[in-house]
């Protein structure tokens, strides 16, 4: 449920809804209700492109997200963070510590160089067991992690070639 767009990692309004086990809208309006909270780097609306490529390049199901009458929100790590205290529930609390944990782990797994596959193995676990406790959703990072240990890694080539 963490995405690229525009260079960011993100997630989306609806995602967070469902992990918070709140309605999208009540979601948004909170946000509203506290938008000086929310600054460009926390939180942006997608455009109808970024939503429509979205769907067709990640295969979200547009039912899944379906009927919006608005182009959904996404929320960067620090945007994950502010709705914490816009949605002061225990859930909303213990959810959003799991999500800054994931957003940590991943931001460690891109920036080390040393990353192995006991290391990735590792975190499939936390995940898994973050699953057990809370949303089945989470597994679809999971089968992108499995999809990273079953990818050779790449070298780069050394040297140069002659040509004659």
């Amino acid at each position: 449920m963490i995405y690229e767009i525009r260079g960011q990692k993100v997630m989306l309004d609806s995602d967070l809804a469902t992990l918070y086990g709140v309605e999208t809208s009540n979601l948004n309006k909170a946000v509203k209700r506290n938008i000086e909270r929310f600054p460009g780097d926390f939180m942006f609306q997608l455009t109808k492109d970024e939503w429509e490529n979205l769907i067709f390049q990640d295969g979200i199901s547009s039912k899944q997200h379906g009927g919006r009458r608005f182009m959904p929100h996404a929320f960067t790590e620090q945007g994950v963070a502010m709705l914490a205290s816009v949605l002061n529930s225990p859930k909303a609390v213990e959810v959003n510590i799991n999500i800054m944990r994931a957003f940590v782990k991943l931001r460690q797994y891109v920036f080390s160089q040393s990353t192995t596959n006991e290391q990735i193995a590792e975190l499939r676990k936390l995940l898994m067991l973050y699953i057990e406790k809370n949303d089945k959703r989470v597994n679809e990072i999971i089968i992108a992690l499995n999809n990273l240990i079953d990818q050779p890694p790449k070298t780069k080539t050394i040297g140069f070639n002659a040509r004659n």
